[in-house]
């Protein structure tokens, strides 16, 4: 239930990963780690859900030993989740706001105290380190003198059917890069870390120096066999730190075929692979947005300790190049890594941690910028750029119109979610109104994007698909569950390889939305991006209201 014991018990080699059978009425085993049921009579809170109760446990753990005052308009909430409460769509009478993120992680915030507007960070498995990334960001810019980032998930018959209908679970426990791996292992956890900015009073310690976040343009479920948003990832931060000073390279490791095997293509693409790396799938499971926060917390305990933790279940090395990994802890006196993590969407991220102060943190400014093209889509109609344009079709029928109209050539569009149909629209007609204009080159466009309610459309549609008596999950409909698939999409269409991100915010805020604009661009490599407000709440209430916004020399 702590950091140190948790510490403890994997340097031991133990493993909380579980097999069940008939749980939850699924009809596939599995092995995963779950909370007991005393786990969670002790972090019971009355009035909260199972999920936000453990966040309050793991923030409240992470603030004891803090002289804090969290009621402060300098210290920001980041909270990083791929599905938050989505279990309770286990209950039909469950109030729609239970199942918005974006207001659980207000009633979790006013649970403890805390003023700010909370920042939901989802963007399918590479959420937490996406979390601490954005919060460095906002840090560096003096906004917050101080940031608590909490990641945590918990699973239910939703998550685990999910990834079993993508043939992705292994029924025994997970072995990450082994010859014989057959799949992963899911977990629930929460992980707090709370950071402090140059102003704060606290400098000693660890430091976040430098992420990135870059997008593969390749597929929204199968990562790139060459590796390349890992790739993209990773380069930046070795023109910064020197790879002699890492002590190890924390990797994803999810133990599936094809994600250790791009992982490790791109290590050695960037001459990564005689660094050690490891994995701590085979002792927590894959803890989805807990996940980021959850192994970067433990690599700095391991450090702290001299030691380079081992990879449980690894036996034969299973790749095609023949990267640094090992079952047996190994010794070290650095204490600088870098965590790399990849997910759906065609999401990578890496960080570079370290408690070496000779390495440089990277200085972040606030950057000019302007808007462009504006494009707003509603089901009453369309508008370009305050152009109201003509339309035949309302509702629902309005974007299969719009598409006949304005794309005609990309039939994918069909396969698609409302969500993503309407962020892909309005990003058509964006870039279809730069056609007399310089655009920006796919290097340097990101695409950051907003909304209230999530993916609660698609949730739903989904949750009817899992029922006991009718139960047949669609693994095309479940990718679609992550609203960040919104952003994969564009940047397939577009071949975008810069930084894609989705935030979930409880309402919409303008000004809260330019803070993590200019988070974004501190990014010294996106120039411009696609974003703005995408909510897709049902087929009659929907709207995407995007722009684009570039940098302007000063």
């Amino acid at each position: 239930m702590t950091s140190a014991q948790n510490y403890q018990a994997v340097k031991a080699g133990h493993s909380a990963l579980k097999h069940f059978s008939n749980l939850w009425d699924i009809p596939d085993p599995f092995t995963a780690a779950l909370f007991s049921t005393s786990q969670n009579q002790t972090m019971y809170k009355a009035g909260t859900t199972r999920f936000e109760a453990l966040v309050i446990h793991s923030i409240t753990q992470a603030l004891e030993n803090t002289h804090l005052d969290i009621t402060s308009s300098r210290v920001v909430f980041i909270l990083s989740t791929t599905k938050a409460n989505v279990e309770l769509l286990e209950y039909p009478d469950t109030p729609i706001e239970m199942l918005h993120p974006g207001e659980s992680a207000q009633r979790i915030a006013k649970h403890l105290g805390m003023t700010t507007e909370p920042i939901i960070v989802c963007n399918a498995c590479v959420s937490g380190l996406s979390a601490l990334i954005l919060a460095e960001r906002l840090l560096s810019q003096k906004i917050y003198d101080y940031a608590i980032v909490c990641g945590a998930d918990v699973l239910s018959r939703f998550v685990i059917s999910g990834f079993q209908s993508f043939k992705s679970m292994d029924s025994q426990p997970c072995r990450p890069y082994d010859i014989e791996r057959l799949g992963m292992n899911l977990g629930e956890a929460a992980a707090t870390m709370i950071l402090a900015g140059e102003e704060a009073e606290h400098q000693e310690g660890w430091a976040l120096l430098q992420g990135t976040i870059r997008n593969d343009a390749h597929h929204i479920s199968t990562p790139s066999n060459k590796g390349e948003g890992a790739y993209r990832v990773l380069t930046p931060l070795l023109q910064q730190v020197n790879k002699e000073e890492l002590a190890l390279v924390n990797a994803h490791g999810t133990a599936t075929m094809f994600m250790d095997q791009m992982e490790a293509i791109a290590l050695h693409r960037t001459a990564l692979d005689d660094i050690p790396v490891n994995s701590y799938k085979g002792y927590f499971g894959h803890t989805l947005g807990a996940a980021g926060v959850l192994e970067t917390i433990l690599t700095i305990h391991a450090l702290d300790d001299h030691t380079i933790l081992g990879t449980r279940g690894f036996q034969e090395l299973g790749v095609s190049v023949p990267i640094q990994v090992s079952a047996e802890p190994r010794s070290t006196n650095k204490q600088t890594f870098i965590k790399l993590i990849s997910g759906f969407g065609g999401s990578n991220a890496a960080l570079v941690v370290s408690a070496e102060p000779q390495i440089q943190k990277c200085q972040a400014g606030v950057h000019q910028t302007r808007q462009t093209h504006r494009v707003v889509i509603t089901p009453d109609g369309l508008t370009i750029d305050g152009k109201p344009q003509p339309s035949t079709a309302t509702g629902k029928a309005l974007l299969t119109a719009l598409y006949h109209t304005y794309v005609k050539d990309y039939p994918k569009f069909y396969k698609m979610d409302g969500l993503s149909k309407l962020g892909f629209l309005a990003s058509e007609l964006l870039i279809a109104s730069e056609a007399d204009t310089q655009s920006s080159e796919s290097e340097q466009r990101a695409v950051i994007l907003f909304n209230h309610s999530s993916s609660i459309a698609t949730d739903q549609r989904y949750q009817t698909s899992i029922q006991p008596e009718d139960y047949y999950p669609s693994p095309s409909l479940f990718v679609y569950t992550l609203p960040n698939i919104v952003t994969g999409e564009i940047a397939i269409r577009h071949q975008l390889h810069s930084e894609t991100s989705f935030y979930i915010l409880a309402s919409r805020d303008e000004q809260l939305i330019t803070q993590i604009q200019q988070a974004a661009l501190c990014d010294a490599s996106t120039k411009s991006m696609i974003t703005g407000w995408i909510d897709y709440e049902d087929d009659a209430h929907f709207c995407a209201d995007m722009y684009i916004l570039e940098t302007t020399t000063p």
